[in-house]
């Protein structure tokens, strides 16, 4: 073959990697044979609970710089509710806050008619989808469904019958947080794509984007006085799940959380099937992978929960990603704050095993 040309239909049909073995034309394996030959330089060593701590500081530290940084100063919140309905069993108020001086927050506030104040709170994350009203049950035409949709189950709704408050936050470019263009596109487009994109030409990413909108939340739900401010958690499924792991990573106030469909490793999932731009951290492998990422929650609670037949997080990475997590909870001799659950099922939120974990700790 070598030194042959082919013509035209002869080289569509041929099988290049049989043909031609001494070239690569395979781009998943180019990438995985980086991942194979880099180490992360911040990847978890420690074998003392000191040790693990000074490595949490440094790893901290180098995440918020590959996350764009967070503003120096934080703005006023200036939070305003804009709209209060009362439904069966619990009310809904509609809150606007300022993340930045330039960027306001939408996000609902739930809380259960029988609530003991000041109690827990959830601030829950959806994932890709029409945003945070496809989690506090709102169809699409506005009215209120009576019964669950979708893969997110209405979670946001589910944590008020778990007895918690929700702060059900709307991620930067869903729904009602989205440019016009998407907006003309109907309910379920996302401008995901062009802000991610241009957070990118910053030198910033969305996730970073994200996380600054929940330690506002955090800030936020401080000055409720319904929320005990000291049971405060964080739960997401999907692209929501990206921005709990992220966010309770830096977040040191927020005291467990629930991470359903994402927690499993950037090398099988990531980097190695097709998801929206929203989900790169330009050179986070040169320092960690994903259970490093979740090292900074611990000692904290953290669960996990994964469908079975999940497309896009595999069981097998998920699986073995929270055995590493082990390893570092094992380091506080708290392997009792982490919890796992594989259902069946795909990319679906769970609950079943979760709910527990979260009364429990908070």
């Amino acid at each position: 073959m070598h030194g042959v040309s082919l013509n035209v239909e002869t080289y569509q049909h041929i099988n290049l990697a049989t043909a031609m073995p001494d070239r690569q034309f395979d781009t998943l394996e180019f990438s995985r044979a980086l991942y194979a030959q880099t180490t992360p330089s911040l990847g978890f060593r420690a074998t003392t609970r000191a040790e693990a701590e000074a490595w949490q500081e440094r790893l901290s530290a180098q995440l918020e710089r590959l996350l764009g940084g967070f503003p120096s100063v934080r703005c006023p919140l200036r939070p305003e509710v804009v709209a209060r309905r009362e439904f069966r069993g619990y009310t809904r108020e509609t809150i606007h806050f300022q993340s930045r001086e330039n960027l306001s927050v939408f996000a609902y506030f739930l809380l259960p008619r029988e609530f003991s104040r000041p109690g827990p709170c959830m601030i829950c994350i959806p994932g890709h989808g029409r945003g945070v009203d496809d989690i506090v049950g709102i169809r699409e035409d506005g009215g209120q469904r009576e019964d669950p949709d979708g893969y997110q189950h209405d979670f946001a709704l589910q944590a008020l019958r778990q007895g918690f408050a929700a702060l059900a936050v709307e991620p930067l470019g869903f729904g009602h947080r989205r440019d016009p263009t998407a907006r003309m596109h109907g309910a379920g487009a996302t401008s995901c794509q062009p802000a991610a994109g241009a957070a990118l030409l910053f030198d910033q990413c969305m996730v970073g984007w994200r996380v600054w909108d929940v330690i506002r939340s955090v800030d936020y739900l401080q000055t409720r006085p319904e929320v005990d401010p000291q049971r405060i958690g964080l739960m997401g499924i999907s692209g929501g799940g990206t921005i709990t792991l992220f966010g309770m990573a830096l977040e040191p106030r927020l005291k467990a959380c629930l991470i359903s469909g994402y927690f499993s490793t950037f090398r099988d999932s990531i980097m190695s099937l097709s998801h929206c731009v929203d989900n790169y951290i330009p050179g986070i492998l040169q320092y960690a992978e994903m259970w490093d990422v979740a090292g900074l929650i611990a000692p904290r609670p953290l669960f996990v929960e994964s469908g079975h037949e999940d497309p896009i997080f595999p069981e097998a990475a998920t699986r073995y990603a929270f055995e590493q997590a082990g390893r570092i909870w094992r380091v506080w001799d708290a392997a009792d704050r982490l919890g796992l659950e594989v259902f069946e099922g795909e990319h679906v939120f769970s609950g079943r095993q979760g709910w527990p974990f979260l009364r429990r700790w908070l």
